[in-house]
């Protein structure tokens, strides 16, 4: 059988969209599955494998696969690009909790919740201090942890573009301290309202955009007072324009893109 896919992007950060809201897919969407569709060589290759299906209490569900096949909570990418692709304004059940999007003049801008800062929230496998965690790699050191539907660890250095990111990105991915594993962002402070930021992402590796990454990473810097409360976050793929409000909820708007629309034969990725 054959399955219709929308292939869409959000500053180069690249999905594969099912849309099972009114057919369901033919069988389970599996993590060898996903990851075969996600292949750059041998499928129709993304970063993340996006599966919209019916809810209860939402408009929808969105469901999150990464490259590796590996199912993850959130990504603020994608869910903008959703947003685009169905349009108006969207209430998305995802497993890091309840998103809204809706189009602005900035492009989709989408509710991403409150920010979780405890210690056993992050996932961190004992306690500690989430703002400084006293631990590093290399020149890596004294992360902020925080979690935005999924888990993140922020450092603040001179010159991102100087960090061995590929080195450290999986050694940091897969410590120990982090249970459910870990996305690893290194940001450099511009001024108060500007942030260069790169993000190793688990399941991915280095991306050109990262949504969570940039709220992480936003909010990370504004609790440690190194920015205003509305911050420009710049990725290699472009910016997007994070904002914390007193209701302690993250907005994050920026572009998103549909690049092409196609099909598979869905017994070919098994």
């Amino acid at each position: 059988m054959r399955v219709s896919f929308t292939k869409m992007h959000g500053l180069g950060n690249d999905f594969i969209v099912l849309d099972a809201r009114e057919q369901p897919l033919p069988g389970a969407m599996t993590p060898p599955r996903a990851a075969a569709l996600a292949d750059r060589n041998t499928g129709i290759g993304c970063d993340q494998l996006i599966v919209l299906e019916p809810a209860e209490g939402a408009d929808f569900t969105m469901r999150i696969y990464n490259q590796d096949g590996g199912e993850v909570e959130a990504c603020g990418n994608a869910t903008r690009a959703v947003g685009l692709l169905v349009g108006g304004t969207c209430r998305i059940a995802t497993a890091g909790g309840l998103l809204e999007t809706r189009a602005g003049d900035m492009g989709i801008a989408v509710d991403m919740g409150e920010p979780r800062l405890e210690w056993d929230k992050i996932p961190l496998a004992y306690p500690m201090d989430t703002l400084a965690m006293p631990v590093g790699w290399e020149e890596l050191e004294n992360p902020v942890a925080i979690n935005v539907g999924n888990p993140h660890a922020v450092f603040f250095v001179p010159d991102n573009d100087a960090v061995e990111l590929q080195q450290l990105g999986p050694l940091i991915e897969h410590d120990p301290l982090f249970p459910a594993r870990v996305n690893v962002n290194v940001a450099t402070v511009t001024d108060s309202t500007h942030i260069r930021l790169r993000v190793w992402e688990r399941g991915v590796g280095e991306t050109r955009a990262c949504g969570t990454g940039a709220c992480a990473t936003a909010i990370a810097a504004m609790r440690r007072g190194l920015v205003e409360r509305e911050v420009t976050v710049t990725l290699p793929g472009g910016p997007l324009v994070i904002g914390w409000g007193a209701d302690n909820r993250i907005t994050m708007t920026g572009p998103a893109t549909e690049s092409f629309r196609g099909s598979f034969e869905w017994d070919h990725f098994a």
